[in-house]
Protein backbone atom coordinates (compact mmCIF):
# COMPACT_ATOMS: atom_id res chain seq x y z
CA UNK A 1 0.00 0.00 0.00
CA UNK A 2 1.04 4.01 -0.58
CA UNK A 3 3.04 5.47 2.17
CA UNK A 4 2.09 9.04 0.85
CA UNK A 5 1.79 11.41 -2.23
CA UNK A 6 4.87 13.07 -0.46
CA UNK A 7 7.85 14.83 -2.27
CA UNK A 8 9.89 11.45 -1.62
CA UNK A 9 8.49 9.22 -3.02
CA UNK A 10 9.25 5.72 -1.73
CA UNK A 11 10.23 2.95 -4.63
CA UNK A 12 10.36 -0.70 -4.29
CA UNK A 13 11.92 -2.83 -7.88
CA UNK A 14 11.91 -6.66 -7.95
CA UNK A 15 14.15 -7.92 -10.76
CA UNK A 16 14.90 -10.94 -11.75
CA UNK A 17 18.18 -10.51 -13.76
CA UNK A 18 20.90 -8.04 -13.91
CA UNK A 19 19.98 -6.30 -16.40
CA UNK A 20 16.74 -5.72 -16.05
CA UNK A 21 18.14 -4.90 -11.92
CA UNK A 22 20.10 -1.93 -14.20
CA UNK A 23 16.96 -0.95 -15.97
CA UNK A 24 14.46 -1.64 -13.06
CA UNK A 25 16.37 0.76 -10.69
CA UNK A 26 17.39 3.17 -13.15
CA UNK A 27 14.04 3.75 -14.18
CA UNK A 28 12.63 3.95 -10.98
CA UNK A 29 15.00 7.40 -10.11
CA UNK A 30 13.90 8.77 -13.23
CA UNK A 31 10.27 8.76 -13.02
CA UNK A 32 10.01 9.29 -9.51
CA UNK A 33 7.83 12.11 -9.95
CA UNK A 34 10.06 14.35 -7.32
CA UNK A 35 13.76 12.71 -5.67
CA UNK A 36 13.19 9.82 -4.58
CA UNK A 37 13.19 8.99 -1.18
CA UNK A 38 13.96 5.23 -0.44
CA UNK A 39 14.57 2.40 -2.91
CA UNK A 40 13.95 -1.04 -1.61
CA UNK A 41 15.28 -3.70 -4.27
CA UNK A 42 14.07 -7.50 -4.24
CA UNK A 43 15.59 -9.67 -6.91
CA UNK A 44 13.55 -12.75 -7.69
CA UNK A 45 15.30 -15.80 -6.80
CA UNK A 46 16.04 -17.93 -9.99
CA UNK A 47 18.38 -18.84 -12.91
CA UNK A 48 19.21 -15.36 -13.65
CA UNK A 49 19.77 -14.01 -10.14
CA UNK A 50 22.58 -11.74 -10.21
CA UNK A 51 25.91 -12.38 -8.18
CA UNK A 52 27.31 -9.56 -6.03
CA UNK A 53 30.15 -9.04 -9.48
CA UNK A 54 26.81 -8.06 -11.94
CA UNK A 55 25.08 -5.96 -9.12
CA UNK A 56 27.93 -3.76 -8.96
CA UNK A 57 28.95 -3.46 -13.10
CA UNK A 58 25.53 -2.24 -13.23
CA UNK A 59 26.31 0.75 -11.21
CA UNK A 60 22.58 0.48 -10.09
CA UNK A 61 22.26 1.17 -6.39
CA UNK A 62 19.51 0.56 -3.56
CA UNK A 63 19.07 1.42 -0.29
CA UNK A 64 18.17 -2.06 0.81
CA UNK A 65 19.10 -4.96 -1.72
CA UNK A 66 17.23 -8.67 -0.82
CA UNK A 67 16.81 -12.23 -2.63
CA UNK A 68 13.50 -13.04 -2.22
CA UNK A 69 10.79 -16.55 -4.15
CA UNK A 70 7.17 -14.26 -5.56
CA UNK A 71 5.51 -15.61 -2.77
CA UNK A 72 8.46 -14.10 -0.31
CA UNK A 73 7.58 -10.85 -2.31
CA UNK A 74 3.93 -10.71 -2.15
CA UNK A 75 4.07 -10.73 1.13
CA UNK A 76 6.37 -7.90 1.89
CA UNK A 77 4.48 -6.03 -0.25
CA UNK A 78 1.59 -6.36 2.47
CA UNK A 79 3.88 -5.66 5.17
CA UNK A 80 5.35 -2.55 3.36
CA UNK A 81 4.24 1.17 2.48
CA UNK A 82 5.70 2.28 -1.02
CA UNK A 83 4.30 4.84 -3.66
CA UNK A 84 6.00 3.00 -6.57
CA UNK A 85 6.26 -0.21 -7.18
CA UNK A 86 8.74 -1.59 -10.66
CA UNK A 87 8.29 -4.74 -11.74
CA UNK A 88 11.28 -5.49 -14.01
CA UNK A 89 10.51 -8.91 -14.83
CA UNK A 90 10.34 -11.35 -17.91
CA UNK A 91 6.57 -11.34 -19.14
CA UNK A 92 5.54 -14.20 -17.22
CA UNK A 93 6.93 -12.62 -13.83
CA UNK A 94 5.37 -9.56 -14.72
CA UNK A 95 2.07 -11.40 -15.25
CA UNK A 96 1.76 -13.46 -12.26
CA UNK A 97 2.86 -10.60 -9.79
CA UNK A 98 -0.11 -8.59 -10.93
CA UNK A 99 -2.22 -11.39 -10.40
CA UNK A 100 -0.38 -12.08 -6.72
CA UNK A 101 -0.78 -8.60 -5.93
CA UNK A 102 -4.21 -7.87 -6.92
CA UNK A 103 -5.32 -10.74 -4.49
CA UNK A 104 -2.79 -9.44 -2.12
CA UNK A 105 -4.37 -5.99 -1.90
CA UNK A 106 -7.91 -6.49 -3.17
CA UNK A 107 -9.54 -2.82 -2.99
CA UNK A 108 -7.13 -1.34 -0.40
CA UNK A 109 -4.63 0.98 -1.05
CA UNK A 110 -1.78 0.46 -3.51
CA UNK A 111 1.06 1.70 -4.85
CA UNK A 112 1.61 2.74 -8.44
CA UNK A 113 2.49 -0.46 -10.87
CA UNK A 114 4.82 0.22 -13.77
CA UNK A 115 6.67 -1.84 -15.92
CA UNK A 116 8.33 -2.22 -19.37
CA UNK A 117 10.92 -3.40 -21.55
CA UNK A 118 14.83 -3.89 -20.68
CA UNK A 119 15.81 -3.16 -24.30
CA UNK A 120 14.76 -3.52 -28.07
CA UNK A 121 11.45 -5.36 -28.37
CA UNK A 122 12.28 -7.48 -31.54
CA UNK A 123 10.45 -10.66 -30.63
CA UNK A 124 7.34 -12.07 -28.83
CA UNK A 125 5.39 -8.83 -28.73
CA UNK A 126 1.76 -9.18 -28.64
CA UNK A 127 2.84 -11.84 -25.76
CA UNK A 128 4.76 -10.08 -23.71
CA UNK A 129 2.71 -7.52 -24.14
CA UNK A 130 -0.47 -8.95 -22.63
CA UNK A 131 1.54 -10.58 -19.89
CA UNK A 132 2.44 -7.03 -18.83
CA UNK A 133 -1.25 -5.96 -19.65
CA UNK A 134 -2.74 -4.65 -16.05
CA UNK A 135 -0.04 -2.18 -14.57
CA UNK A 136 -0.69 1.38 -14.55
CA UNK A 137 1.92 2.12 -16.81
CA UNK A 138 3.96 -0.04 -19.17
CA UNK A 139 6.26 1.88 -20.57
CA UNK A 140 7.86 2.04 -23.95
CA UNK A 141 11.27 2.89 -24.88
CA UNK A 142 10.58 4.98 -27.99
CA UNK A 143 7.79 6.48 -30.14
CA UNK A 144 8.16 3.08 -32.36
CA UNK A 145 7.27 1.02 -29.46
CA UNK A 146 4.95 2.82 -27.81
CA UNK A 147 2.74 3.23 -30.97
CA UNK A 148 3.32 -0.93 -31.69
CA UNK A 149 2.20 -1.64 -28.06
CA UNK A 150 -1.78 0.57 -28.04
CA UNK A 151 -2.04 -1.37 -31.56
CA UNK A 152 -1.20 -4.41 -29.72
CA UNK A 153 -3.66 -4.12 -26.87
CA UNK A 154 -6.30 -1.97 -28.90
CA UNK A 155 -6.21 -5.15 -31.41
CA UNK A 156 -7.57 -7.35 -28.52
CA UNK A 157 -10.17 -5.04 -26.99
CA UNK A 158 -8.11 -4.20 -24.21
CA UNK A 159 -7.23 -0.81 -22.44
CA UNK A 160 -4.35 1.07 -24.11
CA UNK A 161 -4.16 4.06 -21.61
CA UNK A 162 -1.34 2.75 -19.42
CA UNK A 163 1.29 2.37 -22.49
CA UNK A 164 3.63 5.51 -21.83
CA UNK A 165 6.89 6.32 -23.91
CA UNK A 166 10.13 7.22 -22.14
CA UNK A 167 13.66 6.09 -23.28
CA UNK A 168 16.60 3.63 -21.99
CA UNK A 169 17.04 4.81 -18.45
CA UNK A 170 20.24 4.33 -18.75
CA UNK A 171 21.56 6.26 -22.10
CA UNK A 172 24.17 8.74 -20.94
CA UNK A 173 27.80 9.79 -20.88
CA UNK A 174 29.96 12.33 -23.35
CA UNK A 175 29.12 12.62 -27.00
CA UNK A 176 31.66 11.29 -29.30
CA UNK A 177 34.38 14.26 -30.36
CA UNK A 178 36.26 12.61 -32.59
CA UNK A 179 39.13 9.31 -33.27
CA UNK A 180 41.31 9.16 -30.32
CA UNK A 181 44.83 7.10 -29.85
CA UNK A 182 44.77 4.25 -30.00
CA UNK A 183 41.79 4.02 -32.24
CA UNK A 184 39.59 1.53 -29.99
CA UNK A 185 36.96 -0.89 -32.43
CA UNK A 186 34.56 -2.72 -29.03
CA UNK A 187 32.54 -6.05 -30.00
CA UNK A 188 29.67 -6.11 -27.63
CA UNK A 189 28.64 -9.03 -27.13
CA UNK A 190 25.20 -10.91 -26.42
CA UNK A 191 24.63 -14.09 -24.44
CA UNK A 192 22.31 -15.72 -27.03
CA UNK A 193 22.81 -13.92 -30.14
CA UNK A 194 23.83 -15.68 -32.40
CA UNK A 195 22.88 -19.02 -30.19
CA UNK A 196 25.00 -22.02 -31.88
CA UNK A 197 28.50 -22.50 -32.00
CA UNK A 198 29.48 -21.83 -36.02
CA UNK A 199 28.10 -18.38 -35.80
CA UNK A 200 29.84 -17.37 -32.80
CA UNK A 201 33.07 -19.04 -33.99
CA UNK A 202 32.58 -16.78 -37.09
CA UNK A 203 32.00 -13.96 -34.97
CA UNK A 204 34.84 -14.65 -32.92
CA UNK A 205 37.05 -15.27 -36.04
CA UNK A 206 36.63 -11.90 -37.54
CA UNK A 207 36.93 -9.96 -34.33
CA UNK A 208 40.37 -11.27 -34.29
CA UNK A 209 41.24 -11.04 -38.09
CA UNK A 210 40.15 -7.30 -37.99
CA UNK A 211 42.89 -7.03 -34.93
CA UNK A 212 45.62 -8.41 -36.94
CA UNK A 213 44.69 -6.41 -39.96
CA UNK A 214 44.69 -3.43 -37.89
CA UNK A 215 47.56 -4.04 -35.70
CA UNK A 216 47.95 -0.02 -34.69
CA UNK A 217 44.15 -0.26 -33.21
CA UNK A 218 42.78 -1.98 -29.82
CA UNK A 219 40.01 -4.29 -30.51
CA UNK A 220 38.29 -5.00 -27.08
CA UNK A 221 35.35 -8.13 -27.04
CA UNK A 222 33.22 -6.54 -24.49
CA UNK A 223 31.90 -9.50 -22.10
CA UNK A 224 28.49 -9.74 -20.29
CA UNK A 225 29.31 -12.21 -18.04
CA UNK A 226 31.55 -14.89 -16.37
CA UNK A 227 31.22 -18.62 -17.06
CA UNK A 228 28.76 -19.53 -14.65
CA UNK A 229 26.88 -16.05 -14.04
CA UNK A 230 23.63 -15.84 -15.80
CA UNK A 231 22.21 -12.76 -17.57
CA UNK A 232 18.69 -11.96 -18.82
CA UNK A 233 19.37 -14.55 -21.28
CA UNK A 234 20.95 -18.20 -21.40
CA UNK A 235 25.12 -18.23 -22.76
CA UNK A 236 25.82 -21.74 -23.38
CA UNK A 237 28.87 -20.98 -25.27
CA UNK A 238 30.33 -18.08 -23.85
CA UNK A 239 33.13 -16.49 -25.71
CA UNK A 240 35.95 -17.04 -23.23
CA UNK A 241 35.31 -20.57 -24.03
CA UNK A 242 35.66 -20.21 -27.33
CA UNK A 243 38.64 -18.07 -27.20
CA UNK A 244 40.58 -20.75 -25.19
CA UNK A 245 43.70 -22.43 -26.92
CA UNK A 246 43.90 -19.88 -29.28
CA UNK A 247 47.25 -17.11 -30.37
CA UNK A 248 45.38 -14.03 -30.32
CA UNK A 249 47.26 -10.54 -31.67
CA UNK A 250 48.49 -8.81 -28.66
CA UNK A 251 46.10 -5.56 -29.26
CA UNK A 252 43.08 -7.87 -28.97
CA UNK A 253 41.78 -8.51 -25.20
CA UNK A 254 38.43 -9.49 -23.75
CA UNK A 255 36.90 -6.50 -20.99
CA UNK A 256 34.31 -6.63 -18.56
CA UNK A 257 33.46 -3.79 -16.65
CA UNK A 258 30.49 -1.22 -17.38
CA UNK A 259 29.33 -0.42 -20.42
CA UNK A 260 29.35 3.17 -20.26
CA UNK A 261 33.09 3.56 -19.34
CA UNK A 262 33.78 1.00 -22.51
CA UNK A 263 32.35 3.62 -24.45
CA UNK A 264 34.13 5.92 -22.99
CA UNK A 265 37.55 5.20 -24.86
CA UNK A 266 35.33 3.50 -27.98
CA UNK A 267 35.65 4.98 -31.59
CA UNK A 268 33.60 1.71 -33.53
CA UNK A 269 30.89 0.02 -31.61
CA UNK A 270 30.18 -3.09 -33.30
CA UNK A 271 27.25 -5.61 -32.55
CA UNK A 272 24.60 -7.93 -33.71
CA UNK A 273 21.49 -6.48 -32.36
CA UNK A 274 22.99 -5.56 -28.92
CA UNK A 275 21.20 -2.75 -26.38
CA UNK A 276 24.41 -1.16 -26.54
CA UNK A 277 23.95 -0.27 -29.96
CA UNK A 278 21.59 2.40 -28.62
CA UNK A 279 23.95 3.33 -25.92
CA UNK A 280 26.55 4.19 -28.74
CA UNK A 281 24.27 5.94 -30.91
CA UNK A 282 23.17 8.25 -28.24
CA UNK A 283 26.62 9.61 -27.45
CA UNK A 284 27.44 9.77 -31.15
CA UNK A 285 29.91 7.24 -31.73
CA UNK A 286 30.16 5.18 -34.95
CA UNK A 287 27.68 2.32 -34.93
CA UNK A 288 27.59 -0.73 -36.79
CA UNK A 289 25.34 -3.73 -36.86
CA UNK A 290 26.55 -7.17 -38.50
CA UNK A 291 24.94 -8.30 -41.62
CA UNK A 292 27.21 -11.07 -41.76
CA UNK A 293 24.99 -13.58 -40.25
CA UNK A 294 21.76 -12.32 -42.30
CA UNK A 295 19.29 -9.72 -41.54
CA UNK A 296 17.09 -12.40 -39.50
CA UNK A 297 14.09 -11.87 -36.90
CA UNK A 298 16.24 -14.52 -35.09
CA UNK A 299 18.87 -12.53 -34.31
CA UNK A 300 17.22 -8.68 -33.84
CA UNK A 301 19.14 -6.82 -36.03
CA UNK A 302 16.38 -6.67 -38.28
CA UNK A 303 15.27 -3.88 -35.83
CA UNK A 304 17.92 -1.68 -37.23
CA UNK A 305 16.28 -1.27 -40.33
CA UNK A 306 16.79 2.05 -41.73
CA UNK A 307 18.94 3.10 -39.64
CA UNK A 308 21.63 3.18 -41.51
CA UNK A 309 24.17 1.29 -39.12
CA UNK A 310 23.80 -1.88 -41.07
CA UNK A 311 26.81 -3.24 -42.34
CA UNK A 312 29.32 -6.21 -43.07
CA UNK A 313 32.98 -7.14 -41.32
CA UNK A 314 34.43 -7.03 -45.06
CA UNK A 315 33.34 -3.55 -45.14
CA UNK A 316 34.17 -2.56 -41.69
CA UNK A 317 37.81 -4.06 -42.34
CA UNK A 318 38.16 -1.78 -45.09
CA UNK A 319 37.33 1.50 -43.48
CA UNK A 320 33.96 1.95 -43.84
CA UNK A 321 32.05 3.71 -41.02
CA UNK A 322 28.00 3.61 -41.01
CA UNK A 323 26.15 7.18 -40.86
CA UNK A 324 22.54 6.58 -38.62
CA UNK A 325 19.55 8.00 -40.15
CA UNK A 326 18.25 10.88 -37.89
CA UNK A 327 14.84 10.44 -38.34
CA UNK A 328 15.57 6.92 -37.61
CA UNK A 329 17.09 7.55 -34.07
CA UNK A 330 14.29 10.34 -33.49
CA UNK A 331 11.66 7.41 -33.99
CA UNK A 332 14.32 5.26 -31.41
CA UNK A 333 13.95 7.28 -28.22
CA UNK A 334 18.11 7.67 -28.56
CA UNK A 335 18.10 11.32 -27.65
CA UNK A 336 20.87 12.13 -29.65
CA UNK A 337 19.61 15.71 -30.63
CA UNK A 338 19.42 16.84 -27.08
CA UNK A 339 15.88 15.39 -26.91
CA UNK A 340 16.45 13.36 -23.97
CA UNK A 341 16.35 15.20 -20.77
CA UNK A 342 12.77 15.66 -21.20
CA UNK A 343 11.94 11.76 -22.10
CA UNK A 344 10.44 11.42 -19.06
CA UNK A 345 8.41 14.04 -18.13
CA UNK A 346 5.44 12.44 -19.08
CA UNK A 347 5.73 9.02 -16.75
CA UNK A 348 6.36 11.91 -14.29
CA UNK A 349 3.53 13.55 -14.99
CA UNK A 350 1.02 10.72 -14.66
CA UNK A 351 2.60 9.11 -11.77
CA UNK A 352 2.14 12.33 -9.72
CA UNK A 353 -1.33 12.95 -11.16
CA UNK A 354 -1.68 9.12 -9.86
CA UNK A 355 -0.56 10.02 -6.41
CA UNK A 356 -1.95 13.00 -6.10
CA UNK A 357 -5.85 11.30 -6.71
CA UNK A 358 -8.21 10.98 -3.76
CA UNK A 359 -8.84 7.42 -2.80
CA UNK A 360 -7.20 3.93 -3.33
CA UNK A 361 -5.97 3.18 -6.97
CA UNK A 362 -8.56 1.23 -8.64
CA UNK A 363 -7.52 -2.92 -7.88
CA UNK A 364 -5.58 -4.10 -10.57
CA UNK A 365 -7.18 -5.49 -14.11
CA UNK A 366 -4.60 -8.19 -16.19
CA UNK A 367 -5.96 -8.67 -19.72
CA UNK A 368 -5.39 -12.35 -18.72
CA UNK A 369 -7.68 -13.70 -16.52
CA UNK A 370 -8.95 -17.44 -15.69
CA UNK A 371 -11.65 -16.30 -18.13
CA UNK A 372 -9.98 -14.76 -20.99
CA UNK A 373 -7.04 -16.91 -20.89
CA UNK A 374 -8.30 -20.42 -18.81
CA UNK A 375 -5.62 -22.40 -20.94
CA UNK A 376 -2.60 -20.63 -20.08
CA UNK A 377 -3.16 -18.63 -17.30
CA UNK A 378 -3.23 -21.30 -14.45
CA UNK A 379 0.00 -22.38 -15.72
CA UNK A 380 2.29 -19.41 -16.17
CA UNK A 381 0.60 -18.54 -12.26
CA UNK A 382 1.36 -22.13 -10.91
CA UNK A 383 5.34 -21.66 -11.82
CA UNK A 384 5.16 -18.46 -9.26
CA UNK A 385 3.65 -21.10 -7.03
CA UNK A 386 0.00 -18.90 -7.11
CA UNK A 387 -3.25 -20.56 -7.73
CA UNK A 388 -6.05 -19.40 -10.40
CA UNK A 389 -7.05 -16.53 -8.04
CA UNK A 390 -3.47 -15.49 -7.74
CA UNK A 391 -2.82 -16.94 -3.91
CA UNK A 392 -0.14 -18.71 -2.77
CA UNK A 393 -0.67 -22.25 -3.10
CA UNK A 394 0.10 -24.73 0.07
CA UNK A 395 3.63 -25.11 0.66
CA UNK A 396 4.58 -22.33 -1.20
CA UNK A 397 7.66 -19.80 0.46
CA UNK A 398 4.99 -17.43 1.59
CA UNK A 399 3.83 -20.04 4.57
CA UNK A 400 7.24 -21.19 5.46
CA UNK A 401 9.80 -19.84 7.65
CA UNK A 402 12.48 -17.66 5.83
CA UNK A 403 15.40 -19.38 4.98
CA UNK A 404 18.37 -19.69 7.01
CA UNK A 405 22.13 -19.52 6.55
CA UNK A 406 22.35 -23.10 5.63
CA UNK A 407 19.56 -23.52 2.93
CA UNK A 408 20.64 -20.02 1.96
CA UNK A 409 24.38 -21.84 0.96
CA UNK A 410 22.38 -24.66 -0.61
CA UNK A 411 20.13 -22.33 -3.02
CA UNK A 412 23.76 -21.03 -4.10
CA UNK A 413 24.42 -24.36 -4.63
CA UNK A 414 21.69 -25.64 -6.42
CA UNK A 415 22.20 -22.46 -8.68
CA UNK A 416 26.00 -23.32 -9.30
CA UNK A 417 25.09 -26.71 -10.88
CA UNK A 418 22.33 -25.70 -12.91
CA UNK A 419 24.34 -23.49 -14.37
CA UNK A 420 26.98 -25.65 -14.76
CA UNK A 421 24.54 -28.23 -16.39
CA UNK A 422 23.71 -25.40 -18.89
CA UNK A 423 26.52 -24.13 -19.63
CA UNK A 424 28.48 -27.47 -20.13
CA UNK A 425 26.54 -30.66 -20.22
CA UNK A 426 23.48 -29.76 -22.10
CA UNK A 427 25.48 -29.00 -24.79
CA UNK A 428 27.60 -32.52 -24.78
CA UNK A 429 23.97 -34.02 -24.23
CA UNK A 430 22.82 -32.45 -27.79
CA UNK A 431 26.36 -33.00 -29.61
CA UNK A 432 25.31 -36.75 -28.56
CA UNK A 433 21.95 -36.92 -30.03
CA UNK A 434 23.26 -35.31 -33.37
CA UNK A 435 25.40 -38.31 -33.48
Amino acid sequence: MPASATKSPRIAVLADSDTRWKWGALTARRIAPAAAGRLDGYLLRGRATPTPRQLAETGASADSLREVTGAEFLRAMTGESYDILVLALVGGGVQAMLHGLKHAWGAGPRPVVVTGYVGVVYEKLADGLLLRHGADLVLANSAQDADRFRGVYEGVGADAGAVTEVALPFLGGEAFTGERAPYTVTFAAQPSVPENRVDRTYLLDRLIAHARLHPEREVLLKLRSKPGEHTTHIEELPYQKLVRGRELPANFRLVYGHMGEVLDRTDLLVTVSSTAALESLHRRIPTAVLTDLGVREALGNHHFLGSGCLTSWDRLDAGYRPEPDPEWLARQGVGADGSYAGAFDAARARIAALLERSGALPPLEPYYTPGTAPGYLPGILARHHLGPDGAPLPGSPATRAEAGPVRQIVRRAARGAYRHGVQRVAPVIRRMGEL
